[in-house]
């Protein structure tokens, strides 16, 4: 990319200031390239923000005139309002929208007709540039605006362009997963005390043995069966804690997670 990128955000919460660090990071943009904006109570996240050295207002339609490419991360239930007031500047923009449950189609009729639109599902370990993110192009978004997006949240994680249908299981998936796996860590830690380790040391052991395995998967290409079977011996100690997880259910548990989330998000989509 060969030059610097005008970013503004609407919005400046913690995914926001997590994109804009990672962004600097990469070398696609400077502090002083960004705007954002802000409910005027939001102290704390305007000096995060002017801490990077960039422009931060109590108004979103400076963000818009400002800037060439607008993130809307503002909380799902404003973003219709939000873009609604700020329509006026829209035109030939393009509006990157991380707001859960919002659609191309409802993004787009908020903007003027020449504003191109992309929709962006990230997800919380972008915060420590590990994230998951996915993309869908609007109508008028170009080859060089989804080439643009995947740069971007590549500084912070992966990311693949998808269709607009796989949007609510991958929400369930990448989007809620953290928490599935925060509650795994959790009670791997937890088996671990009863069992006599300190706490610390479990939840250190937990957390990187997670994130190993995700590695070696990723890494290896390897289906998860033939890496499980790897470590599972004949009659051995992975074998009998692997029986107790089927005894229980585990497997359906977690995949019922992940299609009751997708069933969730798509009632908050159709509403």
């Amino acid at each position: 990319m060969s030059k610097l990128l005008k970013l503004g955000f609407l919005g400046g919460g913690k995914m926001a200031q997590a994109m804009a660090n990672g962004f600097i990071s990469a070398g696609l943009t400077r502090g002083d390239h960004m705007t954002a904006s802000f409910h005027p109570s939001d102290l704390a996240n305007i000096e995060a923000f002017r801490a990077i050295g960039a422009e931060t207002h109590v108004e979103n339609l400076p963000v818009v005139k400002r800037s060439e490419i607008i993130f809307v991360s503002v909380k799902p239930t404003v973003v219709s309002s939000v873009l609604q007031a700020v329509r006026p500047a829209s035109a030939g923009k393009l509006f990157i929208s991380i707001a859960m449950g919002v659609t191309l189609r409802e993004l787009e009729n908020s903007l003027e007709s020449t504003a191109r639109v992309i929709r962006v599902m990230p997800n919380t370990p972008a915060l420590v540039r590990a994230g998951a993110s996915v993309y869908v192009r609007g109508s008028a978004a170009t080859d060089d605006d989804g080439a643009v997006t995947q740069s971007l949240f590549q500084a912070v994680g992966t990311c693949e362009e998808v269709s607009e249908a796989m949007m609510d299981p991958i929400t369930a998936l990448s989007g809620s997963g953290p928490a599935y796996v925060f509650v795994m860590i959790e009670a791997l830690a937890d088996g671990a005390v009863r069992m006599g380790l300190p706490r610390d040391l479990a939840y250190r052991l937990a957390a990187q043995t997670v994130l190993g395995s995700g590695k070696l998967v990723r890494e290896t290409g390897r289906h998860p069966g033939q890496l499980k079977d790897d470590v599972t011996s004949p009659a051995g100690s992975t074998a009998a804690g692997l029986a107790h997880l089927e005894q229980n259910a585990f497997r359906h548990a977690v995949s019922g997670a992940v299609e009751s989330a997708t069933v969730r998000c798509r009632q908050i989509s159709s509403k």
